[in-house]
């Protein structure tokens, strides 16, 4: 298949995007592809607005990825976790539920709670989404999406180490009565419809509405790996003048149905004699989900030693029923010294799910809020000088009442945690001559955090051994799923904090352990950029930067790890960008280097007290240097070719951290030695996570005239090679190289008033692994996977 993929490349072939030639940045095939309406035009610019003003994206000396509201629509991007098809950068992790992971160049966070921030900003509309549980539900009727890699620091709503995520939504549209409608079927009853009108209101204002419903079957055995979305945006442009703009928007999301899955791998079985861990697998397959009753079955020979006997089913009622909401405003105020813009907003998110995807119930309800306001000033051109003024406030407040029930133990975390945050920046631009500019930002940040909560972990210990030393208490209840450790019924006898109570007769005992926290963390820090452009030719741009960023600490419901600190990465950037051929073939390339220090890490580990639980820690530092380089060329007026390479050489320089002793050594394959009850686990050496050593899109897009209708044919497909997805670097948690490839045939008039189109995506239906949590207390390894190959029919209107 890879091979046919490859050598069609100059033949008639899928597309993405109808009638639609050229495409203006790093994202290849599946990227953005702008029109070029005459032969002469070639590749056509894409317009971005990443650096808080109107240029194309081949003017920009930042790294950026652009993906145009006709390939998020052609590509069925529904949520967060469809972009790893489409930009090559950039992994997204789903963790379970609602949460999210988000990864670019091996630069992210595993924390997925309510108490830590992202390490890639999201921003929606202007506005910086604090929580990463907010970012489903938002990719519909959308103008582009703006891929920013590389730390955010000057310019943007709240500081980000990895990079950030613009989600741009189409704005409405002065004295235009339009609209579109798109509706597409296909396999696992997918269904997903969108649509959205703009209505004139006299000659100064103007109406946009729009919405989105997916509805789709799970993609595993037992229903799980569903989507079940609908929402709806309304914006109103007012324009009452030509130096005033206001305009108004407030959107609703709904995210239902089961949410991600998962299947056994296996099982870590430990030999006391050699003091080693065996991993046997599962014989099931990556399709079966773990609450197929074939799945259900293997659980049930999975043994729980603290608790001395196997694991029960696992309790089915799973669900999501998670509402999104939010209102923002945009004032532009054009002035004779500048334009002053005004960006006020507020979002409030309401969590109610339970989850299995890693062996175990997760039962979260959260209620979250945010108000920002941003105000920014960007002055005329005095001189040689041109210049941003900004600032930002954030206030963010989370109630969360979590439980993670793992039936030999369940953790019951009831918290609030506060954000206030609050920044001045500014950019400089000296162009020193009409090919030179000299570009410096600055911005001083101060977060100011609060938090206080509690965790009671209740844990079912047998304290009867059998001839073999073994825990034995095979007639033990295990601990059920609820929302308040109140819940328990007998047998159950909840203890005081610190004790224990028999377990009726059955010979185990029922421990509890309490960690309350309530503390505070400030932080006050400044960020900056120095960088550098040069227009080598009319079509040519050499830049360099080094920029500094910043991710602010936060805290753990765990002994001994109640708060972290800040991480800091450091990049440093050369790159140009060309259009040669007159304008038929663009040649961008990018080499960085990135030292990372006090690197954050999320994970579930045992804290100082002996007891399991989800915690954070800053673990050290690393270093990622490596190149992209994307080549887009147009042949013939209607053939596109284009690649893109990325090469990352990642390396933690120092990764160590420590745990109290248990029963059995720490399930890890990094070097760990073992001193006075503590282990230290020695993970130096070993590469990032999410960060494969190449990364390798090549696509191919055609365009057939048949009178006055056309045939547009596209074909991609992405190479990633081997990367470990998870923080253990077990054998079993490195994902081998793997190809993923997509087509797409569409019909339609030249004018594009309606297509018709035929789609697949992963031709190889090869379910990648893309997470792989473990249950630890049945030393199993699970795996959460993409997408196999999905495939159908689209039909789309517009006027």
């Amino acid at each position: 298949m890879r091979g046919i993929l490859l050598a069609g490349t100059g033949l008639a072939l899928l597309s993405a995007a109808p009638a639609a030639w050229a495409q203006d940045q790093a994202v290849p095939a599946a990227g953005p592809v702008a029109v070029a309406a005459a032969e002469e035009e070639g590749l056509v610019d894409i317009v971005v607005t990443a650096q808080r003003r109107e240029e194309s994206a081949q003017r920009a000396g930042i790294a950026i990825d652009v993906v145009s509201a006709d390939t998020v629509l052609n590509q069925g991007v529904t949520q967060p976790s469809d972009l790893n098809r489409i930009v090559p950068a950039l992994a997204v992790q789903d963790a379970g539920g609602a949460n999210k992971t988000f990864f670019l160049r091996g630069v992210g966070n595993f924390t997925v709670n309510g108490y830590s921030d992202p390490a890639i900003a999201v921003n929606y509309d202007g506005v910086y989404l604090g929580r990463p549980t907010s970012t489903s539900g938002l990719f519909y009727d959308l103008d582009r999406l703006e891929v920013l890699k590389g730390p955010q620091g000057t310019l943007y709503g709240r500081n980000a180490t990895a990079g950030a995520i613009n989600i741009l939504p189409a704005r409405p549209r002065l004295n235009e009565l339009s609209g579109f409608a798109s509706g597409s079927y296909g396999n696992y009853n997918a269904f997903n419809v969108q649509g959205a009108i703009n209505l004139p209101v006299g000659a100064t204002a103007a109406v946009r509405i729009s919405g989105n419903i997916v509805d789709r079957d799970g993609y595993l055995s037992d229903g799980t790996s569903d989507e079940k979305t609908q929402a709806v945006r309304a914006q109103l442009l007012f324009e009452p003048s030509s130096d005033l703009t206001l305009r108004l928007a407030a959107d609703y999301s709904h995210v239902g149905g089961k949410g991600i899955g998962s299947s056994y791998e296996g099982q870590y079985r430990f030999n006391f004699p050699t003091n080693n861990y065996t991993f046997v697998p599962s014989g099931l397959g990556r399709s079966t989900g773990i609450f197929d009753p074939r799945a259900q079955a293997y659980r049930q020979t999975l043994f729980l030693g603290v608790s001395g006997r196997t694991a029960a089913p696992l309790d089915d009622d799973i669900y999501q029923d998670n509402d999104f909401y939010g209102i923002n405003g945009e004032l532009n105020w054009d002035t004779d010294i500048g334009t002053l813009t005004i960006l006020p907003a507020y979002r409030e998110s309401k969590l109610d799910y339970k989850f299995g995807a890693p062996a175990f119930i997760g039962f979260i309800q959260e209620e979250d809020r945010q108000f920002s306001l941003e105000a920014r000033f960007a002055g005329k051109r005095m001189g040689a000088f041109d210049y941003i003024l900004g600032a930002y406030y954030f206030d963010e407040s989370i109630d969360g009442d979590y439980t993670f029930a793992q039936q030999s133990l369940n953790t019951y975390q009831e918290f609030t945690s506060s954000t206030k945050s609050w920044a001045l920046f500014g950019r400089l631009t000296a162009h020193v001559s009409d090919r030179l500019r000299l570009i410096g930002g600055l911005r001083y940040t101060e977060d100011d955090k609060k938090f206080a909560g509690q965790a009671d972990v209740f844990v079912v210990v047998c304290t009867v051994r059998n001839a073999f030393g073994q825990p034995s208490c095979p007639t033990v209840p295990l601990l059920p799923v609820g929302d308040s450790f109140n819940t328990l019924q007998p047998p159950f006898i909840i203890p005081p904090p610190g004790q224990a109570r028999p377990i009726g007769a059955t010979g185990a005992i029922l421990s509890r352990v309490q960690t309350p926290v309530n503390t505070t963390l400030g932080s006050s820090e400044v960020t900056w950029r120095a960088a550098a452009e040069f227009d080598a030719g009319d079509a040519s741009l050499i830049y360099a930067s080094v920029e500094r960023g910043y991710r602010s600490g936060g805290f753990s419901l765990a002994a001994g790890f109640e708060t972290y600190a800040p991480e800091f990465i450091t990049a440093y950037t050369i790159g140009t960008k060309n259009r040669f051929l007159d304008n038929r073939l663009q040649v961008n390339v990018e080499a960085f280097i990135w030292d990372y220090v006090d690197q954050q890490i999320g994970r579930i580990g045992v804290d100082a007290n002996g007891n399991q639980g989800q915690l954070t820690q800053n673990i050290g530092q690393s270093k990622i240097k490596g190149f992209e380089a994307g080549v887009q060329v147009l042949p013939l007026v209607d053939t596109l070719l284009s690649a893109d390479v990325q090469y990352l050489d990642s390396k933690y320089d120092s990764f160590v951290y420590r745990q109290p002793a248990g029963a059995t050594p720490p399930l890890t394959g990094c070097a760990q030695t073992l001193s006075a009850g503590i282990y230290t686990i020695d993970c130096s050496g070993r590469p990032a996570f999410n960060a494969p050593k190449w990364t390798v899109t090549l696509g191919a897009q055609q365009t057939v005239p048949i009178g006055n209708y056309k045939l547009v044919a596209n074909v991609d497909t992405q190479y990633r090679s081997e990367r470990f997805v998870q923080a253990e670097f077990l054998p079993e948690e490195l994902v081998g190289g793997t190809w993923t490839s997509n087509a797409q045939i569409a019909f339609g008039p030249e004018d594009d008033q309606w297509q018709i189109a035929a789609f697949v995506r992963n031709i190889e239906n090869e379910r990648i692994v893309i997470n792989t949590p473990i249950y630890s207390f049945g030393s199993a390894l699970l795996a959460s996977t993409s997408a196999p190959r999905t495939y159908g029919l689209r039909l789309r209107a517009k006027f």
